[in-house]
């Protein structure tokens, strides 16, 4: 009996290990997408290009369904988000691909911009800062291009 007992521990053991690495496998946290948050609070057009870049290559690099990508504006980089801004078409092309874009109202209301100058498919949040916080409180990774 006595030799019985080490083998049954091994045993019972290896069956321990087995069922926490299945466990891990199908567990939603093993699953769970990248989650990246761009901050863009410049009003320059190569910034919002190297960001759109930056954005595109990502999902490049893991595939749409494996990465949450946010563009977050405040400040001057709002401006950039008009519906005449010359990188417009590139921000509708992100959008399309999966990229949230979200506008800051607080700056929105300071340059005097309203919804219906934004490019369509804009989301807003009240302040940029509070939420690019919010963004790194889930676990976002924080990228400022």
């Amino acid at each position: 009996m006595r030799h019985g007992f080490p083998a049954a521990l091994i045993i019972l053991f290896s069956i321990g290990i087995n069922y926490s690495m299945a466990a891990e496998k199908s567990s939603p946290a093993a699953s769970k997408p990248h989650k990246v948050v761009f901050q863009v609070s410049d009003g320059d057009p190569k910034k919002w290009n190297l960001t759109l870049i930056n954005a595109k290559n990502v999902l490049t690099e893991l595939g749409k369904n494996n990465v949450a990508i946010e563009i977050v504006t405040y400040g001057a980089a709002t401006d950039m988000l008009r519906i005449e801004s010359e990188v417009g078409p590139r921000v509708d092309e992100a959008i399309q691909s999966g990229v949230k874009v979200v506008a800051c109202e607080l700056s929105m209301r300071g340059l005097n911009i309203t919804t219906a100058d934004m490019l369509p498919h804009i989301r807003y949040t009240r302040s940029g800062v509070v939420y690019l916080m919010e963004k790194q409180e889930q676990g976002y990774s924080y990228i400022r291009p």
